[in-house]
């Protein structure tokens, strides 16, 4: 198609930056119009964002990819999304047989299966070991100092890990091989009882992610524990959770209520549906750290003293949202949205504006906002994460 001059000569397939009532001009570039088409909400933002809200979005395409004979890696830190201080999060991809290698944290881990199967192992500070198979839409979670690993089972998998600390690197993590390639031979000679040419072939530094040959079925490889296994179990089924079902859809919370063990980072699940949003609200005990599984959304933050931005977000992003300030996230697509909403917390919580206005004397409410009968009506008690957009 040709070029419109009433729009300055511009391409109409190409979107520019201006509003239906004439704000904006044209941007012949330099501009890369594929990231425009995007983020059409930066691009043109609603006339209700305003002030200087920092960015809260990161895409795990725009990362460093850490490739190893056996999978790959790739993070998003406060390196990548500076207002990101609570939480890190690591997408990892593992072949069949490919091992993340024995190693432990200064950070809590906490997993959620994407695709694919892994077998995870783990020992605890009381000698109590744990070995598990876990697959899609199962969580994992191991608390600060706990060694453990993961392989890649026939399919291999693909999971998010998110630490309960913005400043994390999965690359600087503790690994058995990298303590061994760092100590002297005759101290690891003398605190095994061996030779020291019994210590020849150990890896000279850090395997981080290696191929090695499938294991075999889960029973052949447990290890019997004179100790027993652990009190508190370090996996949870989260897709086989009943969810809570709204008119708008679905919300699936893990946290230490219903997974004990996960005392520092509580989830929730959450699909909407097309034409469907998860509601106005906001989070009374931390930071909110997402993570978009399929899909396209947008969310507008409000940061108080009249400021507010919007983003637009899609499979692969990651989305962040100040303690306390309020928001929504609206699904843009004709396909569910799915994301992972992450705070690091023992407890997952929220605040609803529509509860929130129900709960609170109806005469102070109108007074407040000069509501209307209409919108008095509509306010509900009960609260619902994910609402339906009315008929038009």
């Amino acid at each position: 198609m040709g070029n419109d001059p009433r729009n300055g000569g511009a391409n109409p397939n190409v979107p520019q930056p201006i509003r239906p009532d004439g704000a904006g001009a044209t941007d012949f570039g330099p501009r890369d119009v594929m990231r425009d088409m995007e983020n059409p909400d930066l691009l043109v933002p609603p006339v209700t964002d305003a002030g200087t809200v920092p960015n809260l979005k990161f895409s795990f395409s725009d990362t460093h990819m850490q490739l190893n004979h056996g999978g790959w890696s790739r993070q998003i830190t406060v390196r990548e999304l500076p207002i990101a201080t609570t939480l890190a999060g690591v997408n990892m991809r593992l072949t069949p047989g490919g091992v993340r290698e024995l190693h432990w944290h200064q950070q809590a881990e906490w997993a959620f299966m994407i695709l694919g199967r892994a077998r995870i192992t783990a020992v605890d500070q009381d000698g109590r070991n744990f070995i598990a198979d876990v697959g899609e839409g199962d969580l994992w979670y191991f608390p600060p100092g706990i060694p453990h690993s993961i392989q890649g089972l026939e399919e291999g998998c693909e999971f998010l890990l998110v630490f309960d600390d913005g400043s994390f690197s999965d690359l600087n993590t503790l690994s058995i091989s990298d303590w061994f390639a760092h100590t002297p031979k005759e101290v690891l000679a003398a605190n095994f009882g061996v030779p020291e040419s019994a210590l020849v072939g150990i890896p000279k530094e850090q395997r981080y992610i290696f191929q090695a040959e499938l294991p075999g079925p889960l029973e052949t490889q447990k290890v019997p524990d004179p100790y027993g296994t652990v009190p508190k179990s370090f996996t949870h089924r989260l897709m086989a959770q009943t969810p809570i079902v709204t008119p708008g859809g679905t919300v699936r919370i893990a946290d230490s209520t219903n997974f004990p063990i996960s005392l520092r980072i509580a989830a929730a699940l959450v699909e909407i549906k097309p034409g469907g949003m998860r509601e106005l609200h906001w989070h009374p005990n931390n930071d909110e750290w997402q993570y978009y599984l399929t899909g396209t959304g947008r969310m507008t933050v409000f940061a108080a003293n009249g400021t507010a931005r919007t983003f637009d977000y899609r499979a692969g992003d990651v989305g962040y949202v100040p303690f306390a300030f309020g928001h929504y996230i609206q699904n843009t697509g004709d396909r569910s949205l799915w994301f992972l909403e992450m705070f690091k917390s023992d407890r997952f919580a929220d605040v609803s504006l529509n509860q929130w206005m129900a709960l609170t004397p109806k005469q102070l409410v109108q007074d407040n906002l000069h509501a209307s009968p209409a919108l008095m009506n509509s306010l509900r008690k009960e609260k619902w994460p994910v609402v339906k957009y009315p008929a038009t």
